[in-house]
């Protein structure tokens, strides 16, 4: 298999506290229905419930249930170059590809603990890189939680250092798994992109069996409500 040298780490995540004022920001309340207060208040009693920053290590991820902001709705707040997110356009169906073996937590928000992108996963197919997680005890990204991690920390998405979100499946009616995965990393401006969106973030997919240099997978060590 093949094997990528170690990348420098990520810093922190901002504070929960400030990572509601920034979904806040964005109008992803909204998008989810519920008041900004609702958000300031959850993101504040877990705030109250670390331990003065040890609990959640390099801190957590505010995240919001897709089913209350799905990614087609996320996916243009994200930034960079000053270019507005965007999901490709063969892909219609983003918001059908649900979490797969995952249970997220049954609220409105709640916390994503201890998230790397797996760089050095990179250049494995997602049929490789899935066995790996779970046997490290860790629970790959859907893809929401990959959009909302480079909401709150864009330095997550890098040239050649993108990720997949393999924790997100399409089932098809037959009951077979769609080959597609989800994935997010920057448009080249190329095809059916467009010039235009040159470095702009981008939602896309890949083949379950494909390789690709420029993609980890993004995972975690787990869930809280």
């Amino acid at each position: 298999m093949p094997v990528t040298p170690p990348t420098a780490p990520l810093p922190p995540l901002p504070s929960l506290t400030a990572q509601a004022e920034r979904l806040i920001e964005l109008g992803v309340h909204e998008i989810a229905g519920v008041s900004a207060d609702a958000l300031r208040t959850f993101a504040a009693e877990a705030a109250e419930g670390d331990d003065g920053g040890g609990r959640y290590g390099d801190g957590a991820l505010l995240a919001v249930h897709p089913d209350r902001a799905p990614a087609s709705a996320l996916a243009p707040l994200l930034r960079r170059a000053d270019k507005p997110g965007f999901v490709v356009v063969d892909m219609p169906d983003v918001d059908d590809f649900a979490p797969s073996g995952i249970d997220l937590p049954d609220a409105p928000f709640y916390l994503v603990t201890g998230v790397d992108r797996g760089d050095r996963m990179s250049n494995w197919s997602p049929d490789e890189a899935l066995p790996a997680l779970t046997g490290e005890k860790r629970t790959p990204l859907v893809l929401t939680e990959g959009i909302h991690w480079v909401l709150q920390q864009p330095a997550a998405l890098e040239r050649n250092l993108c990720f997949m979100t393999i924790g997100s499946r399409l089932r098809k009616a037959n009951g077979a798994m769609d080959a597609r995965t989800p994935a997010i990393w920057i448009s080249n401006g190329t095809g059916r992109d467009g010039r235009e969106r040159r470095d702009a973030p981008k939602v896309g997919w890949c083949w379950w069996g494909n390789r690709h240099t420029w993609l980890g997978f993004a995972s975690a060590t787990g869930r809280e409500g």
